[in-house]
């Protein structure tokens, strides 16, 4: 595999060690932050590759403008929402993104969160701050003995388990993908959907945002839940019908929902905004990938797979992140 990577072009604010590690190994780079679309189209035709994260569209007019000369998008992150993969295929782009980087923060804040539901840790400080004395007013659940539902047991829904396993909890999942022996091997039952609504205190969801899973969780798997069943989302807008799960708050059928992400980002809509500000909410504002080892993470996993694109380092040569492997058939 020998892809021509000469100059790159960062879109979206990446750690230095990307842009270092590319330098070293004679790329070019240059940061272009925040273009509007159509000063993207007309600079995108000057570079070989391109770096986002999720700020930058890279849509099919981009790619449709960088036509004969960009060959790479590389997506500093999980996850490729923001660029348009078929029309990046049909141009013979590869795009590629660092699945694995952020795994460990993500995991770690889907875990504080749930604590946060059991224990109404973010209230309890707030009315400290106001000065108040307010311990009656917040008594909490314990963990321990309760039921932890996974939906998707990769990367980062398999690290929850371990962890929350570590409280005492059951940990049951789903995943269409993996097996019963896989799951049964990091401690984590595996049942069908309709097996887990009934079953689960708590329900996370750790899959990517398709067809399937759009509104994973919604007004009819809400109403099968234990009453007070608590909602974590982690993972992708849209996967929670934040609506479905507004509503079952307000029934009481829902008993707290924590969210880091939103159908719409920032959130504007008055559905959203009263879901955000609901007392049984905790909301965090897309931090999964937020930490400062996960920003290191992704932007080396990025570059060295740029790296190894080129087929010139002995050091990089794997490409795991590749999202469209048909594409790399055109430079074979």
């Amino acid at each position: 595999m020998k892809v021509d990577i000469k100059n790159v072009l960062i879109c979206d604010a990446v750690d230095g060690a990307c842009v270092d590690l590319l330098k070293k190994n004679g790329i070019n780079v240059e940061y272009k932050l925040k273009l509007p679309a159509d000063k993207l189209c007309e600079e995108i035709k000057n570079y070989d590759a391109a770096i986002v994260r999720s700020d930058t569209k890279i849509t099919a007019a981009v790619l449709d403008a960088g036509k004969g000369s960009l060959k790479v998008v590389g997506r500093a992150g999980a996850g490729v929402d923001n660029i348009d993969v078929p029309a990046a295929t049909k141009n013979n782009v590869i795009v590629l993104n660092t699945p694995g980087g952020n795994s460990i923060s993500a995991c770690e804040l889907t875990c504080v969160l749930i604590g946060a539901l059991a224990r109404p840790v973010c209230p309890a400080a707030q009315s400290m701050k106001e000065g108040r004395w307010d311990r009656k007013l917040y008594t909490g659940t314990e963990l321990y003995g309760k039921t932890l539902a996974i939906l998707g047991l990769g990367r980062i829904g398999r690290e929850v388990g371990i962890r929350m396993k570590a409280f005492g909890m059951k940990i049951i999942g789903y995943d269409p993908i993996t097996t019963a022996e896989e799951a049964k091997a990091v401690g984590i039952e595996k049942l069908s959907l309709e097996e887990i609504w009934p079953l689960a205190d708590y329900i996370t969801v750790h899959t990517p945002l398709i067809p399937a899973t759009k509104d994973l969780i919604s007004s009819q798997s809400l109403s099968k839940c234990k009453a007070g069943v608590k909602v974590v989302n982690v993972a992708r807008g849209g996967i929670v019908d934040e609506k479905a799960v507004l509503e079952a708050l307000e029934s009481g059928q829902c008993g707290g929902a924590a969210f880091d992400v939103y159908q719409e980002e920032p959130p504007k809509s008055d559905i959203a905004k009263k879901l955000i500000n609901h007392p049984k909410v905790v909301a965090t504002p897309h931090l999964g990938a937020s930490t400062t080892e996960a920003q290191v993470r992704v932007a080396v996993e990025v570059a060295e797979q740029f790296i190894a694109l080129t087929g010139k380092s002995k050091t990089y040569t794997t490409y795991p992140g590749v999202i469209n492997r048909e594409a790399l058939t055109f430079y074979q």
